[in-house]
């Protein structure tokens, strides 16, 4: 297998790289961060502009890219320079418009390419737990349309988001596979309450409330009560995003500390000279080119249609980066001493998105379990299906 990306990715990761060093270096990064929008609109169209979220989607709906190496390659670059701006969004939401919406749906796809639309998914609710069959929002039919009425938590950017993705319940109980929907909610819908707040690892999150939501019939995507299958197409791309961002923080962190280690002297030396942290240092890249396997092949993976071989993969993608970036985080910290916690030291924000990252569409505990199943499930199936 060839593990070379081509040369137009090769040409976009560096042009986005280039951009992002001059235009979101570590102390710009904080503040757009902190602001009160949580992230940089001006940084945003930049990306849109390079091509950015263009290459998230398909050529035949605007987009130039739209395979799983493009994703993988543009949230890498992301990953490097810690950006806070909402292009998951746009992915999760582009791909369902893609995969199920109609030709006025899809409309929305110019503005989410050009930068002008921003978006978000609105899945998680409280208590959920990673379980996406877990929905206890409701949505119910009317002359008018349909009303949505529940809660949705730690919506990336949604206090700032012009379309937000809801996923309701149409049938069914609370975690029924069966009766799942997806809705096109406006960030302006009459009903819908939003408390944005800050998160631990830089950027904005919201807690929505939808109180008597009055959507026209129109709002919905796909076909009511099957949204089930959808929702975990979709939650595929976001593992692999996310997979991918955490291998580019990874080796960011990987990068500082090997420099830090060659320049912090002890006793004269270069403090990378002891064997023990040679060790240590080893150890830990070894991990890391373990993760970017792992992450190569869920790009390779995502794109096929939907079967237990790809599920496999993208948990497996998940739940490497989820550990390995974890152990990256700790041991960057602890090889570069007390200074690697200070606010003032980049390594300490990747250190922080790194393990955040592992709690974003399920921990390394949930994806190893799911793992399990999974092969079990294929281990089960006859030996003909087509798994």
């Amino acid at each position: 297998m060839n593990f070379q990306h081509t040369e137009d990715r090769r040409m976009l990761a560096d042009s986005l790289n280039r951009f992002l060093a001059d235009h979101n270096g570590i102390e710009a990064r904080h503040h757009h961060a902190e602001s009160p929008l949580g992230y940089s609109r001006t940084l945003y169209a930049g990306l849109a502009e390079l091509g950015a979220i263009g290459a998230l989607f398909p050529e035949s709906h605007g987009g130039f890219g739209g395979a799983g190496f493009d994703v993988s390659v543009v949230f890498e670059c992301l990953g490097r320079h810690l950006v806070v701006e909402p292009l998951l969004g746009a992915l999760l939401v582009g791909r369902g418009l893609i995969e199920a919406g109609t030709p006025v749906q899809r409309a929305e796809l110019a503005g989410l390419i050009s930068g002008e639309l921003t978006a978000a998914w609105a899945h998680d609710e409280p208590g959920s737990h990673y379980e996406l069959n877990r929905v206890s929002t409701t949505a119910t039919r009317n002359a008018q349309g349909w009303r949505l009425q529940g809660a949705k938590s730690v919506v990336p950017l949604g206090d700032s988001a012009d379309l937000l993705l809801v996923s309701a319940r149409t049938a069914g109980g609370p975690l029924d596979a069966e009766g799942i929907s997806l809705f096109l909610v406006p960030g302006t819908a009459a009903g819908l309450e939003r408390r944005g707040h800050g998160r631990i690892d830089g950027g904005r999150a919201a807690q929505l409330s939808l109180n008597a939501v009055q959507l026209g019939a129109d709002a919905l995507l796909g076909t009511a009560g099957q949204g089930g299958a959808l929702l975990q197409r979709l939650n595929g791309y976001a593992l692999l995003a996310l997979a991918s961002e955490s291998l580019g923080a990874m080796d960011v962190a990987k990068d500082q500390t090997l420099e830090y280690l060659r320049t912090r002297k002890q006793f004269g030396v270069p403090i990378g000279s002891f064997q023990a942290l040679q060790h240590r240092m080893a150890d830990l890249l070894l991990e890391v080119e373990q993760a970017r396997s792992a992450v190569i092949n869920a790009a390779a993976a995502v794109d096929e249609p939907e079967s237990l071989r790809r599920e496999k993969a993208l948990c497996a993608a998940k739940f490497s980066v989820g550990r390995i970036g974890t152990l990256v985080a700790e041991e960057s910290i602890q090889l570069h001493g007390g200074i690697g916690m200070t606010w003032e030291l980049p390594l300490s924000h990747y250190a922080k998105r790194l393990v955040m990252i592992d709690h974003q569409f399920g921990d390394e505990d949930h994806h190893l379990a799911r793992f399990i199943a999974l092969t079990q499930a294929e281990a089960d199936a006859p030996a003909d299906a087509e798994v």
